[in-house]
Order: C-alpha cells, then structure tokens, then sequence
C-alpha cells in the first residue's frame, strides 16, 4: 500500500491536461486551489497507516491475498459493507469535505459482478479483463475515479436520438485492438487527483443505442483526455495572501470537473462492455445503490463536524445552557444519526452476487440516499440559526490582519469573554465553509443530486417497496378473500 508521501509523489507524474478558470494548470499537485482537495484524498492513504484505524481502513484482497486499502475492495461479506461505512464517516469526521475516493469503489463492485454476470449471458471476456485490472489497482494502490455522469443534451430524447451525438458519451470507431470514444463526463469528483477513470453508461439502453452501452477504464493522463475544473463558492479566497482564517476549512476540500473525451483509444484488455445494451441499466443501477449507500457515511463525518462546530459556536455566543439551543442540537444529531442508521441498514442486509462479491439491499440504499436528499439541509438550517448573522457579516482576514482594526475587531465582536475573538470568527468561517462555501459542494448540492437526483430514488423505491405484498397482508388481516 501506498503512504500518503508516495501517493502525492505518484500524481506529480502524471501529465494531466487541466484548466482553471481559464488557464492550463501546469502542477495540480501545488495550485492552491485545487491542493486541499489533494490533501482530503492523501487522508485515505495516512489513515490506513495508522495502526487504530487498521481494521477499518485496510481488508484483504479476495483477488490476491494480500492487504490492501480498503478503498480498492471488493466487498466479500455484510460486514464489509457495514465497514465501509464506518471507514467513510471516520474520513467525513478528518477531513470535513468529499475525499473523492467513493466512487472509484462503488464503480469497481458494480462494474466486477456485472461484467461476470454479461460474460454468462453473452460469452464475452470482460469479467477476466477487470479482474486483471483491478488487481493493478490494489497492488498499486491507485486512486480511481468512476465517471458515470453524461450532460445528456435533451433529457426527453435517447442517446441515439440526440441532436449532437456526443451528448452522451460513445464509440466512434470499432478496431481490432480496441474502440475509440467520444464524449465527456460531467460532475467528476476528484478526477485531477486520480491514477485511473472507470467510464460506466450513464442510462439504461435500448437496442438503437449500442454504441453507448460502453464500459471502459483508462489512465486519467490518456491521450485525448482533459479536464475543466469546477468553479465552488468562496473558491478564489484560497488565492488570497496568508488565506487561513477566511477559508474556513484551510487544509482539506473536495472538487469536480468535467472531462472530455476527445476520440480516445481504449485497448481490448481494458474494455468492460462494449455494445451490450442488456446490461447498461444493470450496471447503472448497482453503482448507484452501492454510491447511495456511501453518502450514509461521508456525509454522516462532515455532519458531525457542522455539529460540533455548531455547538463550539453555542459556547461562544455565550448561550450553550438556552433550552432552544439545546434541543436544536439534539436535533441535528438526531437526524445525522438517522442518515448513519439506513447507510449501515442498507449494508446489513446486502447479499452475495453470482460473481462473490456483496451487494448492498437496494431499497434500504434508495431510502439512505432520499433522506440524504433533505436532512443535511435541515442540519444546516440549524448551523445557520445557532452561528447567527456574523457568520457572513464578519470582516475578512484582512482586516483582522491591519494594526488599527484589530483592536477594534477583537473588542467589538468578542461573544464569551474567555474565548479569543479569533477562536470565535474561526467557527463561524467553519460553518460558512460546511454550509455556504467550498464544502457546500459536496455537503447540500451533491447531497441533492449526487448518486441521482430525488426522483431517481422514488423510482426505485416505488419498484423496491413491494405494495402487492404489503396488499395481501392487509387483506389478511382484515379477512378478505378468506374462503367461507
């Protein structure tokens, strides 16, 4: 396994092809906007050399026999599934940002028993190519991104119906070694800090769209691949001179970006589908409930920083003892446990797939992931009310920084006379980070539509509940249609 120097090391190698704001950024590894990101993913690869966190951070490769980082395994029992959760609230609880590492994990234990699945159905080799594959990863010890996102163009029209034909991701040109692709991926959380990308389809497919059901994995530096990095609130305040206080989350953060494909080769031994339009929505469905399973934890870590970051705020506001504070914070705990409690129900009642390794109870998962849709926002309502107004009204860094307004700033905005003002405006940028800025990316809008949006969740609840069952037991019970 890899230490976290090693992992950094390993990065500066690679020669990826990206733009910021406008500009091709020429070392990623040091731009500081895009290096807190850098440092959220290197906690992956620190915490599993630590030997307390040992059990949670690291497993035993079923491919191997060898121990690896658990972000590069493949599940092999419920309690695998319940210690992925646990390990990704622990990295939510140290970093307080996406850590980006999910949905690599999530696409290799869709991508594994599906292609086994495929390869029965259509004699096809694809379950060999990623099992070969995927043992460079753990061996290794890469960071692997899953780009399962398309811009989909016009969402009432099909892959194959769309006006411009690359709106969705697809095979250009069909060679003897291998297929040559075009297209993008939107929204692709922690791309510039990734060895690898596995492409998935982003839908169900019918027959008409086969050029689409594609399934591939290539090196994030690939010819013909770039990447244009999102813009995040409070971004810029990472390039102002001496920026600490004013980040709110100095260290760590997450990102996104979109990547194009512009008509890049894959070679045979990487491809995992390729024209198998019966399997799209198959793998499309377990990478989504193996990824809305992973926000019961992620999610679950940041919310418990917000929520000690909130009462810190209580403490220093002087009101820690008000009854209404109080209970509003046993409400925020209330509802970040409820998140935890259907992300490990989800994994508790996972089962065994035909390929071995453990997938997670769908319907359990669409709850965990609907519930995310909403309690993070209640939660930062709440982090909003207890902080109060100068959690955006505050003067900046800046100005704390000037010899005449210093004095003026510490005796006019000091809450609890044993706290420094400086400890105060540090929370409360805290906060503003978690709900407001950088981090609000992946705390409240991802939480909205990463892994799908709201109404995907419903769809699959809806098919999952079993209301014809549930029917009968009423019936049942009431005694109707009961021979007489």
């Amino acid at each position: 396994m890899k230490t976290r120097e090693e992992y950094i090391e390993s990065l500066k190698k690679l020669n990826l092809e990206v733009y910021l704001m406008g500009e091709k950024v020429e070392c990623p590894t040091e731009h500081p906007i895009i290096k807190p990101s850098m440092n959220s993913v290197a906690m992956t690869y620190e915490l599993a050399t630590k030997p307390e966190y040992e059990d949670l951070m690291t497993a035993t490769s079923s491919l191997t026999g060898e121990k690896i980082n658990r972000f590069t395994h493949l599940h092999q029992s419920t309690e695998d599934l319940v210690k992925k959760v646990k390990m990704q609230r622990l990295l939510g609880q140290k970093t307080a940002s996406c850590f980006q590492r999910c949905v690599g994990l999530d696409a290799a234990n869709a991508v594994f028993s599906t292609t086994y699945e495929c390869d029965e159905a259509h004699g096809t080799n694809y379950h060999e190519n990623f099992k070969k594959y995927w043992e460079r990863i753990q061996r290794e010890d890469l960071v692997v991104d899953g780009a399962m996102t398309d811009p989909k163009g016009d969402r009432s029209l099909s892959p194959s119906q769309q006006k411009d034909p690359d709106m969705y991701l697809r095979v250009v040109e069909r060679r003897e070694d291998g297929i040559v692709v075009r297209g993008s991926k939107a929204h692709q959380t922690g791309i510039v800090n990734s060895h690898e990308v596995i492409v998935m389809p982003t839908i169900a497919m019918r027959p008409e769209d086969k050029d689409y059901a594609v399934a591939f994995a290539l090196p994030a530096d690939a010819e013909g691949i770039f990447m244009i990095y999102g813009r995040q609130s409070c971004d810029t305040r990472k390039l102002e001179p001496n920026a600490d206080i004013d980040v709110g989350n100095k260290n760590f953060g997450g990102h996104e970006a979109l990547m194009i494909f512009e008509d890049v080769f894959v070679p045979n031994d990487r491809i995992f589908m390729n024209g198998e339009t019966d399997f799209a929505g198959m793998m499309v469905e377990r990478f989504a409930s193996y990824h809305r399973q992973s926000y019961g934890g992620c999610k679950v870590g940041v919310g418990d920083v917000l929520i000690g970051a909130t009462a810190l705020a209580a403490d220093y506001n002087g009101v820690p003892k008000a009854s209404h504070i109080k209970d509003k914070i046993i409400e925020m705990n209330h509802l970040n446990e409820t998140l935890y409690s259907c992300g490990i129900a989800c994994s508790c009642e996972g089962c065994e797939m035909k390929a071995g390794n453990y997938y997670v109870d769908t319907l359990l998962a669409n709850v965990c992931k609907q519930n995310i849709t909403r309690m993070p926002y209640e939660i930062t309502r709440l982090a909003e009310d207890i902080a109060g107004g100068l959690m955006v009204t505050m003067p900046s860094q800046q100005d704390y920084d000037n010899e005449k307004l210093r004095p003026y700033i510490d005796k006019y905005l000091q809450g609890n006379a044993d706290v420094p003002t400086e400890d105060r405006m540090r929370i409360l940028r805290l906060i503003e980070n978690i709900t407001l800025g950088t981090a609000a990316v992946g705390y409240r809008t991802e939480s909205m539509h990463g892994a799908g949006s709201p109404q995907a969740q419903r769809i699959m609840i809806g098919r999952q509940a079993n209301v014809e069952q549930k029917k009968e037991l009423a019936k049942d019970i009431a005694g109707i249609n009961k021979k007489k």
